[in-house]
């Protein structure tokens, strides 16, 4: 008696990104589409259609999830108890280490995904106002810790200028530079310069 077929995996929305990661990586953002998409999952691009209306609302999806990967880890970071200052300096180290790890780890989907970024601005918009919440809950409870000056206005204008201080070290735009000597000596120093200036 032949065995019986095995029960196909259902078809979600994570195993649809997963597949789309693939393609990317393969492909490229130029030549990847959503038949290839269906094809390394063996189903209709009809099916890929019921979860993602189109090819833009597919390549957004990926590119949020790519996004979203680093943020959970930070956002521990930012809701732990603890001393501010040591909670601030690793949520910087971490997101640095994030973005590099992105960049040397898998260059061709991490090229892919600046140009996806670039498409998805909304997206990633979104993506840095998380972060800034982040830093800013660390900078409130390092105010209320007294570990750090309060704001001149609020709390969100200060993490911004933080997040922007520190640009160098996760805007895929320097990924070149995050290999070369020095670039964990430079981070340091800008880091520092960045606590100290917090400091009453």
């Amino acid at each position: 008696m032949p065995p019986a077929p095995r029960e196909q995996e259902p078809l979600t929305p994570d195993r649809i990104l997963a597949a789309a990661e693939d393609v990317l990586r393969r492909y490229g953002p130029a030549k990847a589409t959503v038949v290839d998409v269906a094809r390394a999952l063996g189903v209709s691009h009809g099916s890929v259609y019921r979860h993602f209306p189109s090819k833009a609302a597919l390549r957004e999806a990926v590119t949020q999830r790519w996004l979203n990967r680093a943020t959970a880890t930070l956002d521990s970071i930012a809701n732990e108890g603890g001393p501010a200052r040591t909670r601030l300096e690793r949520w910087l180290e971490t997101l640095f280490e994030a973005k590099r790890h992105k960049a040397g780890d898998d260059p061709e989907l991490f090229a892919t995904y600046m140009v996806l970024t670039g498409e998805n601005s909304n997206v990633v918009d979104q993506h840095v106002d998380d972060l800034v919440g982040q830093l800013s809950k660390i900078l409130q409870a390092g105010h209320d810790q007294g570990e750090f000056a309060p704001p001149e206005t609020d709390y969100s204008i200060t993490a911004r200028a933080v997040f922007h201080a520190t640009d160098r070290f996760h805007n895929p735009s320097y990924a070149a530079e995050w290999a070369r000597p020095g670039i964990d000596a430079d981070f340091a120093a800008v880091r520092d310069l960045v606590v100290r200036g917090l400091a009453p």
